[in-house]
């Protein structure tokens, strides 16, 4: 039937899929916690620790330069981009927050390759914490959805 979805299972199916992980370092124990419910959600999805590269990087304006990197070694079906974003006293949360997000955007866009955005912004670390697992699951949950899309889709 033209326009059918495959099921969900086929959408969140990892078992074949490579996937590049950019973690941010800064706020550590936030963003540690967003790595390890992705990267348990990405083996419940059957992806392969085999198959998981994950690297660190200082903090959140770092997360697109890495995250291109890994674009352009054409290896990966897709990538996710972890990171904590607190608000301060400064505008400098506005600045990292927007060029962060637009750079994973455009990186997204100019290499055709699906990335989970889950640098999360928060007022608060009371907030980042309440959102931490979540996050991070979600994160390998787009991940593997998105690659498996654009696969049907080429």
């Amino acid at each position: 039937m033209f326009g059918a979805e495959k099921g969900t299972s086929d959408k969140l199916d990892g078992k074949k899929l490579h996937i590049g992980i950019v973690q941010a370092r800064f706020n550590e124990s936030i963003t540690n916690a967003l790595a390890d419910a992705c990267k348990a959600e990405l083996a419940a999805l059957g992806v392969q620790d085999k198959h998981i590269h994950h690297v660190l990087v200082p903090g959140a304006l770092e997360v697109p330069v890495a995250l291109q990197a890994l674009a352009e070694k054409d290896e990966y079906d897709a990538l996710i981009a972890l990171g904590c974003i607190i608000r301060g006293e400064t505008y400098h949360f506005e600045l990292v927050a927007n060029e962060s997000g637009a750079g994973v955007t455009r990186l997204s866009l100019d290499y055709q390759i699906p990335i989970a955005n889950a640098i999360i912004t928060t007022e608060n670390l009371e907030q980042a914490v309440a959102r931490q697992t979540d996050k991070g699951r979600d994160a390998a949950r787009v991940a593997v959805e998105m690659a498996n899309l654009l696969d049907e889709l080429s």
